[in-house]
């Protein structure tokens, strides 16, 4: 065999699994946008025919809801859970919800930011992030509640904690925790 016969039988031998083709298009969003997560870019990235991608979705639109689906999993489940994580005092609990954006396994702030900027041309990714924020504040609320603050408080507490943590990734601030 030549290099071209060995090189066209280990590329068709290869396989892309649905985790493959959902993490090559998070990285194409948080990289270059949606607008470049398409199907052909995909499966060359990904050294694979582009009907593969059939296997695992019905279209380029089930494969960005699975990438929305996927965004909410990790980064407002993520704050839900870590909200209500158990804390004897509101310090943990803060240090809780913190820990969030200081993770990197746990949030995914390349990843908030792609989404945003997507809903800027998408008013469906508008909605969904609507329901996300909408779903942290009630947690950042329920957090504040449980330690004992009071409704007025608890507002201006949870304006101070999502605001912070917004205007820090806006701000793609990457200075050490240290």
């Amino acid at each position: 065999m030549d290099g071209a016969e060995i090189s066209s039988e280990v590329s068709s031998q290869i396989k892309a699994t649905r985790a493959d083709w959902l993490n090559a298009a998070r990285d194409v969003l948080v990289t270059a946008g949606v607008a470049d997560v398409k199907v052909l870019t995909l499966s060359r990235q990904l050294k694979v025919s582009r009907s593969s991608f059939y296997w695992y979705f019905t279209n380029r639109q089930d494969l960005l809801d699975h990438l929305l689906a996927g965004w909410e999993a990790r980064n407002t489940r993520t704050v839900v859970d870590r909200c209500a994580a158990p804390a004897d005092t509101i310090t943990q609990a803060v240090c809780n919800f913190f820990t969030c954006f200081v993770d990197p396994k746990l949030f995914a702030r390349g990843l908030d930011f792609a989404v945003r900027v997507w809903a800027r041309s998408d008013s469906s990714v508008r909605r969904r992030i609507a329901e996300a924020a909408k779903t942290r504040w009630e947690a950042i609320i329920g957090m504040l509640e449980r330690h004992g603050y009071g409704a007025e408080e608890v507002v201006s507490c949870a304006r101070i904690f999502y605001f912070t943590k917004l205007c820090h990734r806006a701000l793609d601030a990457s200075a050490s925790m240290a």
